[in-house]
């Protein structure tokens, strides 16, 4: 009914960047609000970043000033540049979208399979 596929992640040292991509497909009508959280193994899954859908952004404070969220609303994708990365940044990184259905009008939630961003110091 709905895919959610995201990439970009990999390994990188520390100061450098990547950027991550999440897109959705399937029975959607419209796409609302849209974040990033991530988790690293024995922690609970953390809230990164959210932008909703007039395009307002909010941040965790650890990523403040190097992280980024954005959307392209006619690909139902959202993306995360992050800059001057860290060790501390390490950690398998979701997105999670709120879907509105096409036809039912009923609003979902999604989660990403993952992508594993490893930052080396």
């Amino acid at each position: 009914q709905v895919q959610v596929a995201e990439s970009g992640g990999g390994l990188v040292q520390s100061g450098g960047s990547l950027r991550l991509s999440c897109e959705a497909s399937g029975n959607i009508w419209r796409v609302k609000d849209m974040a990033w959280y991530r988790q690293v193994p024995t922690k609970e899954r953390e809230l990164v970043a959210t932008i909703d859908g007039e395009g307002t952004a909010n941040y965790t404070n650890s990523v403040k000033g190097r992280f980024t969220i954005s959307r392209d609303d006619a690909k139902n994708a959202v993306y995360l540049q992050m800059n001057n990365l860290k060790p501390d940044d390490t950690a398998v990184y979701y997105c999670n979208v709120q879907i509105v259905l096409r036809w039912s009008g009923f609003t979902i939630r999604e989660w990403g399979q993952g992508t594993q961003v490893t930052v080396s110091s």
